[in-house]
This record gives structure tokens, C-alpha cells and sequence, in this order.
């Protein structure tokens, strides 16, 4: 089974930086698609960002394109997505997810974490 576990959640004041992490089991990043989602209350789970398995390939919702990054570590089998410039309305749970699929949406992952909760205040 893919296990799936975010971690680096945590508050954050608008203008700051956050990285959270996706561990993943065994080779999961290096053969699958991943990405990082959000939902906030009240709101749809959203695309962030996404990686494909090969790595070659990044896609970022317009609205964190040039703020956050994502990126891999097939060695230590983890993904990362770094925050910068946060704004309160990025305040959501953030959740990491394996899929086959490329470019990715909220409907196409296979396997999900719990999330980690990012909270930005103003």
C-alpha cells in the first residue's frame, strides 16, 4: 500500500515562508505523478502543484504560480513544496497524493495523506 504523510505544517504571518513534506513508501515519487492539493474550510480541494515521476514536468495553479515550488527527492523518497510569500487566503490543509495521471486534479489521485494544516496570519 502507498503511504502517504505530510509533515512542516504550521502559522506562518502573511509575507513568511513554509516548506511542508510528503514521505512517501518506497519509490512511490519516482513512479508515480505527485502533487500537492488544499482545501479550506467551506471550500473545494484544489491543484497546487504537481510533479510528474520522471520530474520533467511542473504545473502550479495560477494562483501560487511564482510563490511556491515543488520538488522531489527519489533518494529519500520525498516531495516538497515550498512556500514563499504566503497570504492568508493560502490558509488551508494541505494534502500530498500519488497518481497515475498527468497533469493531475483532485479527481485523478490514487492515494492521499491525512495533511498538514497551514495557517497564515495577517
Amino acid at each position: 500500500q502507498v503511504q502517504l504523510v505530510e509533515s512542516g505544517g504550521g502559522l506562518v504571518q502573511a509575507g513568511g515562508s513554509l516548506r511542508v513534506f510528503c514521505a512517501a513508501s518506497r519509490r512511490t515519487v519516482s513512479t508515480y505523478n505527485m502533487g500537492w492539493f488544499r482545501q479550506a474550510p467551506g471550500k473545494e480541494r484544489e491543484f497546487v502543484a504537481a510533479i510528474s515521476w520522471s520530474g520533467s514536468s511542473t504545473e502550479y495553479a495560477n494562483s501560487v504560480k511564482g510563490r511556491f515550488t515543488i520538488s522531489r527527492d527519489n533518494a529519500k523518497n520525498t516531495v516538497y513544496l515550498q512556500m514563499n510569500s504566503l497570504k492568508p487566503e493560502d490558509t488551508a490543509v494541505y494534502y500530498c497524493a500519488a497518481g497515475s495521471s498527468y497533469p493531475v486534479t483532485p479527481y485523478n489521485m490514487a492515494y492521499w495523506g491525512k495533511g498538514t494544516l497551514v495557517t497564515v496570519s495577517s
